[in-house]
């Protein structure tokens, strides 16, 4: 079976800073794949390669078994992204906003619209989709967001932080859409802090630390207690252990001046 997505030592840096330092992965289709790491660690920039939003200092990225070719962009049509955080145009509506992202995927007005809206009118987003997204929630945006990355039917998802503002029952149908993808053959590559969501859907794990994977493997191969969460997994491999000592020492600070009166 050919990977949905393979890096082969891909490197990359910025100002003479390495970011990523021989990145390689192979990933099936129908994978859903937690990617995770501290702030700084290469997730982010990982993924605007895979885009084509930066280009690589070395190494390969094959989409689908095929080299991504950036003066041939078509391949982003096999690709759905929900960035970390994206400017919607807060001037259109719903309706008017997954519109044009249909037509920039090549569908026509009519069948964009139409399918937009039978997807808004499922999470709950039908009532305000004829209204402007300035008016909208951070949950409401995060959902048109979601539709506008699936709208196309893409075969790779890249979602970054995609639970940002969704209230409790959004999460749910949320993490539900992942699975039933996932199990008609879409490959998912999603990125969260929030550890215990990541270990509850993926499939497979990748850990990324100052721009190496440090473990790759499903939650059971790569935890070596039984007992741990992959909170504990991520904190001791990644050498975090000051949490506690750190949250003693800002609320010292806080509650100082009343102690001092």
């Amino acid at each position: 079976m050919t990977a949905a997505i393979t890096l082969d030592h891909v490197q990359k840096g910025f100002n003479g800073r390495p970011v990523l330092k021989d990145v390689s992965f192979s990933i099936e289709p129908g994978t859903i794949v937690g990617y995770i790491g501290q702030n700084g660690a290469g997730k982010s920039t990982t993924v605007k390669i895979i885009l084509g939003l930066l280009t690589q200092d070395a190494g390969e990225i094959l989409l689908q078994g095929r080299a991504i070719d950036r003066e041939d962009p078509t391949y982003k049509q096999h690709i759905g992204y929900v960035p970390e955080a994206a400017d919607i145009f807060d001037a259109l509506t719903a309706r008017e906003y997954l519109t044009l992202i249909g037509q920039l995927y090549g569908m026509s007005e009519q069948a964009a619209g139409v399918k937009a809206q039978a997807l808004a009118e499922i999470v709950g987003l039908g009532p305000a989709f004829d209204r402007r997204v300035a008016a909208y929630s951070k949950g409401m945006r995060q959902l048109v967001l979601i539709i506008a990355s699936l709208l196309h039917d893409p075969d790779i998802l890249f979602w970054d932080e995609p639970l940002n503002g969704l209230d409790a029952n959004s999460v749910l149908v949320v993490e539900e859409i992942l699975q039933e993808l996932r199990n008609r053959g879409k490959t998912i590559f999603y990125s969260s802090h929030i550890m215990d969501v990541v270990q509850k859907l993926s499939d497979r794990i990748i850990l990324l630390n100052e721009g190496r994977v440090i473990a790759d493997g499903n939650f059971q191969t790569i935890a070596a207690n039984a007992d741990t969460s992959l909170q504990q997994l991520f904190n001791d491999l990644t050498g975090f252990a000051e949490h506690g000592e750190k949250a003693k020492q800002f609320v010292d600070i806080v509650t100082e001046a009343n102690r001092d009166d």
